[in-house]
C-alpha cells in the first residue's frame, strides 16, 4: 500500500510587533492614536481555542485601517481570560499585527515611533515563522 504525505504550511502574510508596557489595552491604544495619528477602535474580543475541549480564551482586540494602502492594524492582548495567546512570549503584553502591505521603511518608522512613546517599555519586530503557537494568530 502506497502512502502519500501532505505537507501543510501556514501562510503567514502579516508583520508582528511585540509591545511591552504596564498599561491597560485601552490606554496604550489611546497613546498610539495620539502619538501616531492612528484611530484604533475596540472590536469584539478574539476567541481562540487554546485548550482542547475547553471554552475559548478571550483576548482584547482593537482595529485600525489605513485606507490609502488598505493596510489593517490589529492590537491584540497577549494575556487573555484564561491564558496567553503566545505562551512562549510571556514578557510581551500586546501584539501589533499588520496585515496586507506595509513598506519596510514605514515599518521601521512605526517601530521607532512606538519606542518613542514614554509609557511603552519596548516595541520589537517579531518573525511570525519563529513562533511555535503561530496558529493562534490566524483569524
Amino acid at each position: 500500500m502506497n502512502r502519500k504525505f501532505l505537507k501543510f504550511e501556514i501562510d503567514l502574510d502579516f508583520v508582528l510587533i511585540a509591545v511591552t508596557t504596564s498599561l491597560k489595552d485601552y490606554r496604550v491604544c489611546y497613546l498610539i492614536n495620539k502619538y501616531l495619528n492612528f484611530n484604533f477602535v475596540r472590536a469584539d474580543d478574539l476567541a481562540v481555542d487554546i485548550y482542547q475541549g475547553a471554552a475559548p480564551v478571550l483576548f482584547s482586540l482593537f482595529m485600525y485601517n489605513w485606507e490609502a494602502s488598505e493596510t489593517d492594524f490589529y492590537f491584540i492582548a497577549n494575556k487573555g481570560s484564561d491564558g496567553y495567546l503566545i505562551p512562549e512570549m510571556k514578557k510581551a503584553d500586546y501584539f501589533l499585527m499588520i496585515k496586507n502591505y506595509i513598506d519596510d521603511n514605514d515599518l521601521d518608522n512605526l517601530v521607532s515611533a512606538l519606542n518613542r512613546i514614554p509609557e511603552i517599555v519596548a516595541a520589537v519586530k517579531i518573525d511570525p515563522k519563529k513562533i511555535k503557537s503561530r496558529e493562534n494568530l490566524l483569524f
